[in-house]
């Protein structure tokens, strides 16, 4: 009896361990189950996600954050992050600088607001905020329908996060100009949503009058000093966790040195506790490692996936796999007569003249976003370099044995 209650333990422990890998704010009021899961395996969750990854959890009576701080280096992570932003919602379109820019806003609004808000009133401090000395370059008067959906993109963005909670009205109805909506704000977990190892102004005063942006990102998760061996392993262990739980692959050539050799080392210990807590299966290639969600999860980009994109993408998936790198105007080629040869199953669209080269850019743009392909130069002599993990896409010929006779 009491391995079966262990093993029921350990199931609801997995179970919530990829919830908030997934969606890293759960709370009472949505996520019942889940959210008291998350309650009663605290504990070993924090314990966890300290030793592991060096990421906090914050267990408040009705949510639990996790801090994720994680900023992607080398070209493969950069690439993957830039093809998976924000969205309000699931199937939202994705945020622009000009959504980022409104959310940040948002936010040092909502820090400084009463415990309520309406949608109305934050969008005049919004257009208020935009216009102190430093944001000149920036012009925000939420007039129209198209600036008004970019803040409310933002909204709802905070509302999933549970930072907003609608207390009235709705967001359609500021949409169309003739509503409004009001939410209770959630301070505390308002006070988590910035992730990064120094405060602001801290950084700010460091790096001086107007520093790029690159430098702030890379000043905001500059790691302290250490002074112990334990304390280095530590940090390498944190690292490379950080990047296995957070990027689909990690290939050895493109980690700093040390991150290289404590991952080589310690492939083997390292991805097993990984994946006995959270159910992901350890790919181990000479070239690098990668997790592998068998329940397709923890995602939001799907390989292969139906319909005709998806089977587009994997037959081209499985070309590059083995022919090498190629151009665009090579596979806009070999797309068009894919479309001909299944006519009867991919949409009837597919076949029209110009489809080709948006079924080309969506396949590549997906299978960049899952570090399986690399992309040198621009437009139709754009070359697509397959990178090792796309292997397990390669199709070879069947070899055929004949069975002896007895």
């Amino acid at each position: 009896m009491s391995g079966a209650l262990e093993t029921r333990e350990a199931e609801g422990r997995i179970r919530v361990l990829r919830a908030l890998l997934a969606r890293p704010v759960l709370r009472a009021r949505t996520d019942g189950e889940l959210f008291r899961l998350a309650r009663r395996h605290s504990e070993a969750l924090r314990e966890w996600f300290d030793r592991e990854a060096g990421w906090r959890l914050i267990v408040e009576s009705d949510s639990v954050r996790l801090v994720p701080a994680y900023a992607p280096h080398g070209p493969t992570a950069t690439a993957v992050a830039e093809r998976h932003p924000a969205r309000g919602r699931r199937g939202d379109p994705p945020f622009t600088r000009r959504r980022y820019v409104l959310l940040c806003l948002a936010l040092a609004v909502l820090e400084r607001s009463d415990p309520q808000i309406s949608l109305g009133r934050l969008a005049d401090d919004v257009v208020l905020a935009a216009r102190q000395p430093g944001l000149e370059g920036i012009d925000f008067a939420l007039s129209g329908r198209d600036e008004r959906a970019d803040l409310v993109a933002a909204i709802r963005l905070l509302l999933g996060h549970g930072v907003l909670v609608r207390v009235a009205g709705d967001e359609e109805s500021y949409l169309a100009a003739d509503g409004d909506a009001l939410y209770d704000i959630d301070r505390r977990v308002l006070a988590t949503m910035l992730s990064s190892a120094h405060g602001p102004g801290l950084v700010g005063a460091a790096l001086g009058p107007a520093p790029a942006i690159d430098r702030i990102e890379a000043a905001l998760h500059e790691p302290p000093p250490v002074y112990t061996e334990d304390e280095a392993n530590r940090r390498l262990r944190h690292a490379v966790s950080r990047r296995l739980l957070c990027d689909p692959v990690v290939y050895y050539d493109e980690l700093p040195e040390a991150e290289r050799r404590y991952l080589v080392g310690q492939r083997v210990p390292l991805t097993r506790r990984l994946a006995d807590a959270t159910g992901l299966v350890p790919e181990l290639r000479a070239e690098g490692i990668a997790l592998v969600d068998p329940e397709d999860q923890l995602t939001d980009v799907r390989m292969p996936e139906q319909g005709t994109d998806g089977h587009a993408t994997l037959l081209l998936a499985e070309q590059l796999a083995t022919s090498g790198p190629t151009d665009v105007t090579a596979l806009r080629k070999r797309v068009r007569r894919l479309a001909a040869e299944h006519a009867a199953y991919w949409r009837r669209t597919a076949r029209e003249p110009g489809a080709e080269n948006l079924l080309v850019a969506e396949a590549l743009d997906r299978l960049v976003g899952l570090g399986l392909v690399r992309i040198t130069g621009t437009g139709p002599d754009a070359v697509a370099h397959p990178l090792p993990a796309l292997g397990r896409f390669a199709v070879t010929a069947p070899t055929i044995t004949e069975s002896r006779a007895r």
